[in-house]
Protein backbone atom coordinates (compact mmCIF):
# COMPACT_ATOMS: atom_id res chain seq x y z
CA UNK A 1 0.00 0.00 0.00
CA UNK A 2 1.81 3.63 -0.70
CA UNK A 3 1.52 6.52 0.88
CA UNK A 4 -0.05 8.57 -2.35
CA UNK A 5 -3.17 9.87 -1.96
CA UNK A 6 -5.77 7.85 -4.39
CA UNK A 7 -6.83 10.22 -6.86
CA UNK A 8 -9.91 10.78 -9.88
CA UNK A 9 -10.66 7.16 -11.13
CA UNK A 10 -8.37 5.27 -8.00
CA UNK A 11 -11.01 6.53 -5.58
CA UNK A 12 -13.39 2.59 -5.30
CA UNK A 13 -16.39 4.24 -3.03
CA UNK A 14 -19.81 5.05 -3.79
CA UNK A 15 -20.08 8.02 -2.25
CA UNK A 16 -17.51 11.04 -0.93
CA UNK A 17 -17.51 14.13 1.32
CA UNK A 18 -16.28 17.01 -1.09
CA UNK A 19 -14.65 19.69 -0.52
CA UNK A 20 -14.46 22.68 -3.07
CA UNK A 21 -11.14 24.22 -4.35
CA UNK A 22 -11.07 27.06 -1.62
CA UNK A 23 -12.01 24.78 1.25
CA UNK A 24 -15.51 24.92 0.98
CA UNK A 25 -17.79 22.23 2.17
CA UNK A 26 -20.13 20.96 -0.66
CA UNK A 27 -21.47 18.08 1.42
CA UNK A 28 -22.12 14.16 0.68
CA UNK A 29 -21.92 13.56 -3.34
CA UNK A 30 -22.28 10.50 -5.40
CA UNK A 31 -18.68 9.46 -6.48
CA UNK A 32 -19.46 10.35 -10.14
CA UNK A 33 -21.14 13.73 -9.63
CA UNK A 34 -17.78 14.52 -7.94
CA UNK A 35 -15.59 13.09 -10.69
CA UNK A 36 -17.64 15.04 -13.12
CA UNK A 37 -16.74 18.63 -10.92
CA UNK A 38 -13.49 17.78 -10.79
CA UNK A 39 -13.20 17.33 -14.80
CA UNK A 40 -15.30 20.67 -15.07
CA UNK A 41 -13.03 22.76 -12.86
CA UNK A 42 -10.18 21.11 -14.95
CA UNK A 43 -8.98 19.68 -11.01
CA UNK A 44 -8.56 16.57 -9.68
CA UNK A 45 -10.27 14.65 -7.36
CA UNK A 46 -7.79 13.37 -4.29
CA UNK A 47 -8.85 11.33 -1.06
CA UNK A 48 -7.93 13.38 1.75
CA UNK A 49 -9.55 11.19 4.43
CA UNK A 50 -9.93 7.44 3.28
CA UNK A 51 -10.43 6.19 6.70
CA UNK A 52 -13.60 8.82 7.73
CA UNK A 53 -17.17 7.66 6.64
CA UNK A 54 -17.88 8.49 4.08
CA UNK A 55 -14.57 9.66 2.91
CA UNK A 56 -12.95 13.17 2.65
CA UNK A 57 -12.43 13.90 -1.13
CA UNK A 58 -11.19 17.50 -2.28
CA UNK A 59 -11.04 19.33 -5.75
CA UNK A 60 -7.13 20.24 -6.41
CA UNK A 61 -4.30 20.60 -8.51
CA UNK A 62 -2.72 17.35 -7.21
CA UNK A 63 0.64 18.14 -9.44
CA UNK A 64 0.69 22.19 -7.29
CA UNK A 65 -0.04 20.12 -4.01
CA UNK A 66 2.71 17.88 -4.46
CA UNK A 67 5.56 19.54 -5.25
CA UNK A 68 4.33 22.51 -2.73
CA UNK A 69 4.31 19.53 0.09
CA UNK A 70 7.62 18.55 -1.32
CA UNK A 71 8.82 21.87 -0.94
CA UNK A 72 8.03 22.46 2.31
CA UNK A 73 9.30 18.83 3.76
CA UNK A 74 12.55 19.66 1.84
CA UNK A 75 12.34 22.80 3.92
CA UNK A 76 11.85 21.74 7.18
CA UNK A 77 15.15 19.18 6.74
CA UNK A 78 17.06 22.07 5.77
CA UNK A 79 16.05 24.13 9.06
CA UNK A 80 16.56 20.88 11.23
CA UNK A 81 19.30 21.29 14.01
CA UNK A 82 21.39 17.99 13.52
CA UNK A 83 22.83 17.26 17.55
CA UNK A 84 26.79 16.86 16.99
CA UNK A 85 29.06 14.97 19.58
CA UNK A 86 32.52 16.07 18.87
CA UNK A 87 35.26 14.67 20.60
CA UNK A 88 38.65 15.74 22.29
CA UNK A 89 41.43 13.63 23.01
CA UNK A 90 43.72 14.28 26.06
CA UNK A 91 46.54 12.87 28.12
CA UNK A 92 46.81 13.43 31.60
CA UNK A 93 50.65 15.02 31.41
CA UNK A 94 49.40 17.14 28.78
CA UNK A 95 51.62 20.42 27.76
CA UNK A 96 50.18 23.78 29.00
CA UNK A 97 50.38 25.10 25.56
CA UNK A 98 48.71 21.68 24.23
CA UNK A 99 46.30 22.20 26.63
CA UNK A 100 45.10 25.93 25.28
CA UNK A 101 44.87 24.62 22.13
CA UNK A 102 42.48 21.68 22.87
CA UNK A 103 40.84 24.16 24.91
CA UNK A 104 40.35 26.43 21.75
CA UNK A 105 38.57 23.52 19.73
CA UNK A 106 35.89 22.49 22.68
CA UNK A 107 35.72 26.70 22.80
CA UNK A 108 35.05 26.61 19.22
CA UNK A 109 33.02 23.05 19.36
CA UNK A 110 30.80 25.17 22.02
CA UNK A 111 29.86 27.97 20.05
CA UNK A 112 29.25 26.19 17.08
CA UNK A 113 26.24 24.93 19.28
CA UNK A 114 27.64 21.22 19.31
CA UNK A 115 28.42 19.04 22.27
CA UNK A 116 31.88 18.00 23.46
CA UNK A 117 33.13 14.30 24.64
CA UNK A 118 36.55 15.03 26.56
CA UNK A 119 38.41 11.68 26.73
CA UNK A 120 41.46 11.68 28.84
CA UNK A 121 43.61 8.51 27.89
CA UNK A 122 45.85 6.93 30.64
CA UNK A 123 48.36 4.43 29.78
CA UNK A 124 50.43 2.16 32.30
CA UNK A 125 51.20 3.52 35.45
CA UNK A 126 49.20 6.62 34.81
CA UNK A 127 45.86 4.62 35.48
CA UNK A 128 46.47 4.43 39.04
CA UNK A 129 46.44 8.27 39.19
CA UNK A 130 43.13 9.18 38.04
CA UNK A 131 42.78 12.24 40.31
CA UNK A 132 45.09 13.92 37.48
CA UNK A 133 42.49 13.67 34.95
CA UNK A 134 39.53 14.51 36.65
CA UNK A 135 41.45 17.65 38.01
CA UNK A 136 42.87 18.11 34.37
CA UNK A 137 38.54 17.43 32.72
CA UNK A 138 37.71 20.25 36.01
CA UNK A 139 39.94 22.57 34.82
CA UNK A 140 38.46 22.65 31.56
CA UNK A 141 35.38 22.48 32.44
CA UNK A 142 35.80 26.02 34.82
CA UNK A 143 37.44 27.40 31.67
CA UNK A 144 34.50 27.02 29.33
CA UNK A 145 32.02 27.46 31.86
CA UNK A 146 30.76 30.67 30.44
CA UNK A 147 30.03 28.41 27.07
CA UNK A 148 29.19 25.68 28.46
CA UNK A 149 27.88 23.25 30.91
CA UNK A 150 28.94 19.58 32.02
CA UNK A 151 26.01 17.34 30.94
CA UNK A 152 27.98 14.13 32.22
CA UNK A 153 30.40 14.19 35.45
CA UNK A 154 34.03 12.77 34.65
CA UNK A 155 33.94 8.87 35.02
CA UNK A 156 36.60 6.40 34.42
CA UNK A 157 35.58 3.86 31.77
CA UNK A 158 38.46 1.09 31.19
CA UNK A 159 41.64 3.61 30.40
CA UNK A 160 39.66 6.49 29.63
CA UNK A 161 37.91 9.13 31.76
CA UNK A 162 34.82 10.84 29.81
CA UNK A 163 33.25 13.73 30.75
CA UNK A 164 30.46 15.25 28.17
CA UNK A 165 30.35 19.19 27.84
CA UNK A 166 27.37 20.47 26.14
CA UNK A 167 26.10 24.17 25.11
CA UNK A 168 24.78 26.50 26.46
CA UNK A 169 23.31 27.61 23.04
CA UNK A 170 21.18 25.76 21.07
CA UNK A 171 22.45 24.76 17.28
CA UNK A 172 19.99 27.12 15.72
CA UNK A 173 20.75 29.85 18.26
CA UNK A 174 24.25 29.48 17.64
CA UNK A 175 23.89 29.13 13.34
CA UNK A 176 21.67 32.19 13.53
CA UNK A 177 24.10 34.20 15.47
CA UNK A 178 27.02 32.75 13.72
CA UNK A 179 25.20 34.06 10.05
CA UNK A 180 24.43 37.48 11.79
CA UNK A 181 27.87 37.89 12.96
CA UNK A 182 28.84 37.39 9.04
CA UNK A 183 26.49 39.73 7.44
CA UNK A 184 27.91 42.90 10.12
CA UNK A 185 31.41 41.55 9.35
CA UNK A 186 31.00 41.77 6.01
CA UNK A 187 28.53 45.48 6.35
CA UNK A 188 31.54 46.66 8.02
CA UNK A 189 34.09 45.75 5.40
CA UNK A 190 32.19 47.41 2.54
CA UNK A 191 31.93 50.48 4.84
CA UNK A 192 35.60 50.53 5.40
CA UNK A 193 35.68 50.20 1.48
CA UNK A 194 34.29 53.34 0.68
Amino acid sequence: MSAEPRINDRIRVPEVRLVGPNGEQVGIVPIVKALELARESDLDLVEVAPTARPPVAKLMDYGKFKYESAMKAREARRNQAHTVIKEIKLRPKIDPHDYETKKGHVVRFLKAGDKVKVTIMFRGREQSRPELGFRLLSRLAEDVEELGFVESRPKQDGRNMIMVIGPHKKKAEAKAEAKAERAAAGEQRAHDED
